[in-house]
């Protein structure tokens, strides 16, 4: 059952964690202009701020439907049509353009997790549309999902960190490509969501 769970928000989790968003685009930034001894610093402050923010998701999603179940239904509707909104903006999306020369820090990164709506976003979507309405919830479980949906997106903070000029030069070389195919598995994801 965990499995499957997994398996059903995995292409969104990944497609959410490895397009461009503010914590790619500053861990290309940090490493591809201070390096790695500067930029893994700004990585660290990501990835421990993106893990509390996915388990605050956690705790209100999981709060929210013990006091109000009957909203679990409309909260995977609203999910649904923001997967497909992503998958639209995606689809019609240009190139990102060149960012400003900033020193970023441990405390940059991990502040930035609390205004990044695209995470908060990722991480309500998953939790009310596919692993609450799928499972008995525990805390344990939802803090268990948190870890998965922290480290799905910290991969993808360091592929681009990883990356740099390399993807950057990808998505702009094949961006339209790149993006239909990226916006059709969103538009699956919502769908699926809908029909499961």
């Amino acid at each position: 059952m965990l499995t499957s769970i997994i398996l059903a928000y995995l292409p969104y989790a990944i497609i959410t964690a490895y397009t461009p968003g503010p914590n790619n685009i500053v861990a290309l930034y940090a490493v591809g202009q201070h390096g790695w001894r500067q930029g893994k610093f700004v990585l660290l402050g990501i990835a421990l701020g993106f893990s509390v923010v996915m388990e605050l998701c956690a705790i209100f999603c999981y709060k929210l439907l013990a006091y109000i179940p009957s909203i679990a239904p409309v909260l995977t509707y609203i999910g649904a049509a923001y997967i497909a909104y992503l998958a639209i903006q995606i689809m019609f999306s240009r190139p990102i353009n060149e960012k400003n020369s900033i020193p970023i820090g441990f405390w940059q990164g991990f502040f930035l997790e609390f205004i990044n709506i695209k995470i908060m976003l990722y991480a309500v979507t998953i939790y009310t549309g596919y692993v609450l309405p799928s499972t008995p919830t525990s805390p344990l479980t939802l803090a268990f999902h948190g870890v998965i949906l922290t480290i799905i997106g910290v991969s993808g903070n360091l592929t681009w960190a990883l990356s740099g000029s390399v993807l950057q030069r990808l998505f702009t070389t094949y961006h339209r490509p790149i993006s239909i195919i990226m916006g059709i598995t969103l538009l699956w994801c919502a769908s699926s969501l809908l029909f499961s």
